[in-house]
């Protein structure tokens, strides 16, 4: 198979050719095809959604590679609290120096539907100056919502995909140590209240993505699966539903939406450029109307050296530093060439050809949209 920037002319490295392919990578097809998906994938139904926890709590049993007391006091004052409450008590002014304690945050997501004895995934990650966590035992940390409310406890031995080593000033490391994750670390201890649906059984469906024409869509499909007026649009992403009253009903009214086969509309024309990573991505429905473009880089370098101004004998001159600086302009060479396409091949085609690398195929791309050529909206990530 041929990708479309294998059109290229003259001799270009295999540098230039990797870059100026960037923008093929996500070429699929001449034209934005859109297929029919589950309503499920695009739309969920009002209050059934995550609720965040986190808390603070203490990972002990670590290798020498905890927090550093006198540098993170708060790990020192934690670990007093809790053995306080285990009935120990620590004489105050007590220097504990603490190589295999570290405090840390702990934070998870509450499901939807979630009732007490029911397990979660808690994620650990270290707030001290700890060096790593691997071999660590999180002690029982109360995880809380928004409201302030205990809804988990978390507490187990920590997993940590990294791991590292070090002697005599020479370290090496793989992945990241300061964090860990604990698969099913937490146990719920209270339900989030969640109704669906009103005294009168309206419900709303919301759009993960704000479509009028969408929405319109998602209406007719569901009236024509009941053969009754169910749905009713309330803007761009909220539709409002008239369910049954009964619970098991109503679970198989949601079930029987969810499953509804939609097609959305074509998403517009965008162009999404990554100014940190060099990244340009463009989909289906972006277009070019003829335009005329030149480009060319333009170098300017500053060489400084220094001499060294030596006096005569016996002149009672003093020796100085002279800076001799050379300043040159370099311009390359940018012939005009025409760009045109009416669908994402020509588009690439088009853009290749100018043998532009990515850095340099961002300022065309906003040259091109101030012009009035480039039919997509432009956004910079």
């Amino acid at each position: 198979m041929t990708l479309p920037f294998s059109r290229l002319s003259g001799t270009r490295t295999v540098r230039e050719v990797i870059g100026i392919g960037l923008l093929a990578l996500l070429w699929l097809a001449p034209t934005q095809s859109v297929r029919a998906e589950q309503l499920r994938e695009l739309a969920t139904f009002a209050g059934v959604r995550d609720n965040p926890l986190v808390g603070y709590g203490l990972v002990v049993g670590l290798d020498g590679s905890g927090d550093q007391t006198m540098q993170a006091p708060f790990t020192g004052q934690s670990l007093t609290n809790m053995l306080s409450q285990l009935g120990i008590t620590v004489p105050s002014g007590t220097n504990m120096q603490l190589r295999n304690v570290a405090g840390v945050m702990v934070t998870a997501n509450l499901p939807p539907f979630s009732r007490p004895g029911q397990r979660l995934d808690v994620v650990v990650s270290s707030i001290g100056n700890a060096r790593s966590l691997r071999g660590g035992t999180l002690l029982m940390t109360p995880l809380k919502g928004a409201d302030g409310d205990t809804y988990a406890m978390a507490q187990g031995n920590l997993l940590v995909g990294g791991a590292g080593a070090e002697s005599g000033g020479s370290s090496v490391q793989i992945n990241q140590q300061a964090g860990g994750r604990i698969s099913g670390g937490a146990i719920v201890e209270r339900e989030v209240p969640l109704q669906l649906g009103g005294a009168t059984g309206e419900m709303e469906l919301q759009l993960k993505e704000a479509d009028f024409g969408t929405v319109e869509r998602v209406v007719t499909a569901i009236n024509q699966s009941f053969g009754s007026q169910v749905a009713s649009a309330l803007d761009g992403r909220v539709i409002r539903l008239r369910g049954p009253l009964n619970a098991n009903e109503r679970v198989r009214f949601i079930a029987r939406i969810e499953s509804l086969q939609v097609e959305p509309l074509a998403a517009p024309a965008r162009v999404v450029i990554n100014s940190r990573t060099g990244s340009v991505v463009l989909n289906g429905a972006v277009t070019l109307h003829r335009a005329a473009v030149a480009h060319g880089n333009l170098s300017i370098v500053i060489d400084t050296q220094y001499q060294v101004s030596q006096p005569a004998p016996f002149s009672q001159g003093e020796t100085t530093v002279v800076p001799d600086s050379n300043i040159s302009v370099q311009q390359e060479e940018g012939a005009l060439h025409v760009v045109e396409g009416a669908d994402l091949l020509a588009v690439v085609n088009a853009l290749n050809a100018l043998g532009a690398t990515p850095a340099d195929l961002m300022s065309i791309l906003e040259a091109l949209k101030a012009a009035g050529s480039l039919r997509a909206e432009l956004e910079i990530i």
